[in-house]
């Protein structure tokens, strides 16, 4: 018998994996080993929200992400994918959760109201993953890397905005993930900063002269250094676990020190090119 935590982490994962079926209760109650009768009150006594609500809002999700960073679905096949029948009412549902339409956040892409109405996931993601679990750490020697860089400065909630250019600046350059690696380097904690100080790096590898253009691209480089380093597989929701953890425990337990250079992630694999639980991260923590 599958316990309660590994029977709706599974869930979970098969909805992220399923989002284009229909996700009726007589197939998820099968998934989860579950009575039919019983398994939606089940659900939102373990997940503290409703089986809909969770669907709902990991197909909005997707389709914000694709409207937002991909050029190549139109809004009628967005809606499809995500569960309607017809522009109109995705666009009705859509407008409920963003506060804007679906082609206001393909123009200008802002998650302001969409963080209110995502936290139940967040909180979800977070509770199946559990804060008391141990990860695998290993050091490595990171050579140095000339990197082009697009910096966020501002609220978070903007830093769409700036990943959609930088997307659209790497197009320009024939820059694809497959030819440059994809980086960010992390300068603050989201949850201690004020908003308007927050500080991102979007990044690629990037050997050559940096194109200053209208999309205020610099050059940086990552320094050459050791570094801890944990993999990262799943949603960015559940990401800050791990990195707590490099600095509570790991760090501690190590007698590491922290060389003077900031936190920063590798991109391996994309949402939504692979599912959200597919994703891939390795974070890097810089150490002396």
């Amino acid at each position: 018998m599958l316990g309660e935590k590994t029977r709706f982490s599974e869930l979970l994962i098969y909805i992220e994996n399923n989002l284009d079926s229909r996700l009726d209760i007589e197939t998820l109650s099968r998934v989860a080993n579950l009575s039919k009768y019983h398994f939606q009150r089940q659900c939102k006594a373990a997940w503290g929200t409703s089986i809909h609500s969770v669907i709902k809002l990991l197909r909005m999700k997707r389709a914000a992400y694709l409207l937002a960073y991909r050029n190549d679905h139109n809004v009628l096949t967005i809606a499809l994918m995500s569960g309607f029948e017809s522009h109109e009412a995705f666009s009705r549902s859509f407008r409920k959760i963003f506060g804007i339409s679906p082609r206001e956040l393909r123009s200008a892409p802002d998650w302001t109201s969409w963080h209110k109405q995502y936290e139940p996931i967040i909180q979800l993601r977070n509770k199946i993953m559990s804060s008391n679990d141990t990860y695998q750490v290993n050091i490595v020697d990171f050579p140095a890397l000339p990197l082009a860089v697009l910096e966020h400065r501002g609220t978070p909630e903007k830093l769409g905005n700036t990943i959609r250019n930088f997307i659209q600046w790497r197009k320009k350059n024939g820059l694809s993930p497959a030819k440059a690696r994809t980086f960010n380097l992390l300068y603050d904690d989201p949850s201690e900063v004020d908003p308007d100080n927050y500080r991102f790096d979007v990044c690629c590898s990037f050997q050559g002269e940096t194109q200053f253009d209208e999309y205020g691209i610099v050059h940086k480089s990552i320094e050459e250094g050791k570094c801890a380093v944990i993999r990262h597989v799943g949603s960015d929701d559940t990401i800050g676990q791990k990195v707590e953890y490099l600095y509570s425990h790991w760090l501690k337990e190590s007698g590491s020190t922290l060389r003077d250079f900031p936190l920063f992630f590798e991109r391996v694999s994309f949402f939504p090119e692979v599912p959200e639980n597919e994703m891939i991260t390795d974070i890097y923590l810089p150490i002396a």
